[in-house]
C-alpha cells in the first residue's frame, strides 16, 4: 500500500482553522414510519428520538474538531432559544465562538429533518423543514463580524468559508477577508453557494463546488470530462484561484491547478445512506490537510476518502482520523486516488503498515512458505491463518530459497507468478519476499501477534515461537487438510503429461 495518505493523516497535527459562514442548527426527529394517516394520505411517523447537531458552517467546525483541529467560528445567530442551544453545543466541543454575532432582527437558522424507519430499520429522510431568513445581514452586523475576524486572522493557519446563502457571506464581508488573507499569506478555501455569479469569491485560494454548482457558475452542463475540465479551468482563470476542486459524487473529484496540472481523483463504490454533509466534510479535510502542509493533490485525495465515509452515515456526521486510517488500510487507496496497489511490500514498508494497524487496535498474523503450486489445502490453511487476526502477512520464499529447500527442479512457478496468485486471495493482506533460510529476521522486525504454522510442526519446531511468546504473542498450529500435497500434485501432472 502506498503510505502517503496514511502518513498525511498521522501528521495532520492541530492546525488553527477559522471557519466563516452560515451558522445553523440541525435537528433530527427519528421514528418508525408505521402506516398512512387516517386524516390525510401521508405517512404517520411515530417519533421516538430527537437529536440536535451543529449544521452549516458550524458543522464544518464540528468536523474539524473531530479531526483534532483548533477551531474558531464566525457567523450570525438570532436572539432565541435555538441560538442558546447552538452556543452550548459549541462550548461542549471547545469551539471558539467569539465571532458568532447575535442579530435580534433575524431567527437562528434551523433545519429540521424527519427520519422514518421502515419495519424498524432502513432509515430514510422523509421531509425537511427550514426556519431561516435568507436576506443579507445588515452593515452594522458585518462591521461587528469584521472587527472580530481581524483579531482571529492573527491566530489562523487557514480560513474556510462555508456559504449556504443565508445572508452572512456577502461581498462586503468576503472582499476585505480575502484581501487580508492574501496579504498575510493565509489560504482561503470556499465552499460556494449555488448560483451564476461567483465574483465575490475572486482571490480565494480554492473553491470546492459540486457538479451542479460548477455548471451553473460557468454556464456549462458537466456531463463529460471535457466539460468538467473546461469548467474547472474557467473557475481558476476567472477567479484567480490556485485550485478549483469540483466534487462529482460517485465519480470522485476533479482538480485543476493554476499551473495547469489536472487530476481526476476517483472514489471507490460506497453504500450511500445520506449525502447530507458530504460537501462540508470534503472542505473540512481539504482545509485540515492544506494547513498541515499537504499539496492540493494529496489534500484533495484525502478529502475524497473522508467524503466517501461521510455519505455512509445518516445526516451530518463527523469522521475521525482513526476512521480514515481504517478505510485507507482496508481499501488500499494510494495518494493518487487510483487503483489499489500490490500487496507485495518491502520489509520496511510492511513494518510501517503493521504498525499503523496496531495503533488502530488491530492484530497481525504471520505465516511463511513456498506456495509453489497453490491447491485447496493451501487456501484453507491461509483462511485459517487469517481468521486468527485482523490482517495476515505471508512471507514468501524467493526462487533461490525454494531451490535450497526443495531441490533444483523447484519452484515450478517463478516468484512473480506465486506472488500474483497469493495476492488474489482475500485471506492474504500482505506479502513480503525473503531469501534467508528461515523467516526469523522478518518475525523479529514485524513482531506478529500470532505466528501460524501447519499442524505437521511441533511447537518447538516453529521458528520464532519463543520470540513471539516472549512479548505476549501466541503460536497457532493450523490443522492441515489431508489429501493435498504440492509434491504429489506435481507428480500427478507430470504423469498425465
Amino acid at each position: 500500500m502506498t503510505c502517503d495518505l496514511i502518513d498525511l493523516v498521522q501528521n495532520l497535527g492541530q492546525p488553527r482553522v477559522l471557519v466563516v459562514g452560515d451558522v445553523m442548527l440541525d435537528r433530527y426527529v427519528w421514528g418508525d414510519a408505521e402506516r398512512i394517516s387516517q386524516e390525510a394520505p401521508v405517512i404517520l411517523l411515530r417519533a421516538d428520538r430527537r437529536e440536535e447537531r451543529l449544521g452549516g458552517a458550524s458543522s464544518v467546525a464540528t468536523m474539524l474538531r473531530a479531526l483534532g483541529a483548533r477551531v474558531a467560528l464566525a457567523g450570525v445567530v438570532g436572539a432565541d432559544q435555538d441560538s442558546v442551544r447552538i452556543r452550548h453545543l459549541l462550548n461542549d466541543l471547545t469551539i471558539d465562538h467569539e465571532g458568532v454575532i447575535t442579530d435580534a432582527s433575524r431567527p437562528s437558522t434551523v433545519k429540521e429533518r424527519y427520519i422514518g424507519r421502515a419495519q424498524q430499520r432502513h432509515s430514510q429522510q422523509m421531509i425537511r423543514v427550514d426556519y431561516e431568513d435568507r436576506r443579507a445581514v445588515g452593515d452594522s452586523v458585518i462591521q461587528q463580524l469584521w472587527q472580530v475576524l481581524k483579531a482571529q486572522l492573527r491566530k489562523a493557519d487557514i480560513v474556510l468559508v462555508s456559504d449556504y446563502d443565508k445572508g452572512v457571506c456577502t461581498p462586503g464581508l468576503l472582499a476585505p477577508l480575502i484581501s487580508a488573507c492574501r496579504g498575510a499569506g493565509i489560504r482561503v478555501i470556499a465552499d460556494p453557494l449555488r448560483g451564476h455569479d461567483y465574483r465575490k469569491y475572486h482571490g480565494c485560494s480554492a473553491l470546492t463546488p459540486n457538479r451542479l454548482e460548477a455548471g451553473l457558475a460557468t454556464g456549462r452542463v458537466l456531463g463529460d470530462w471535457h466539460e468538467i475540465q473546461k469548467a474547472a479551468n474557467h473557475l481558476c482563470e476567472k477567479l484567480d484561484l490556485d485550485a478549483a476542486i469540483i466534487t462529482l459524487d460517485k465519480d470522485g473529484m476533479y482538480l485543476s491547478q493554476r499551473d495547469g496540472r489536472l487530476k481526476h481523483l476517483p472514489t471507490r463504490p460506497r453504500q450511500v445512506y445520506d449525502i447530507t454533509g458530504a460537501g462540508d466534510m470534503v472542505m473540512s479535510v481539504l482545509g485540515m490537510a492544506l494547513a498541515a502542509g499537504a499539496d492540493y493533490e494529496a489534500a484533495a485525495a484525502l478529502a475524497n476518502v473522508a467524503g466517501g465515509l461521510e455519505v455512509e452515515k445518516i445526516g451530518v456526521a463527523t469522521v475521525t482520523r482513526d476512521e480514515i486510517l481504517r478505510d485507507l488500510l482496508q481499501a488500499g487507496i494510494p495518494a493518487s486516488g487510483g487503483a489499489a496497489p500490490s500487496k507485495v511490500l518491502a520489509l520496511d514498508v510492511l513494518v510501517q503498515e503493521t504498525d499503523y494497524r496496531r495503533r488502530l487496535g488491530q492484530r497481525v498474523a504471520f505465516t511463511n512458505g513456498c506456495f509453489d503450486v497453490l491447491h485447496a489445502g493451501h487456501v484453507q490453511y491461509l483462511q485459517e491463518a487469517r481468521a486468527q487476526a485482523d490482517a495476515l502477512v505471508v512471507a514468501l520464499n524467493s526462487d533461490d530459497g525454494v531451490r535450497a529447500l526443495k531441490g533444483e527442479s523447484r519452484p515450478v512457478q517463478p516468484l512473480a507468478a506465486r506472488a500474483t496468485v497469493l495476492a488474489a486471495l482475500q485471506a492474504v493482506d500482505y506479502i513480503t519476499i525473503f531469501d534467508d533460510a528461515t523467516p526469523i529476521r522478518l518475525i523479529e522486525a514485524l513482531r506478529p501477534d500470532v505466528l501460524v504454522k501447519g499442524a505437521d510442526y511441533h511447537h518447538d519446531q516453529v521458528v520464532g515461537a519463543d520470540f513471539v511468546e516472549s512479548y505476549g504473542g501466541r503460536v497457532h498450529l493450523a490443522p492441515l487438510v489431508h489429501g493435498y500435497s504440492t509434491t504429489h500434485l506435481i507428480e500427478k501432472i507430470r504423469a498425465a503429461a
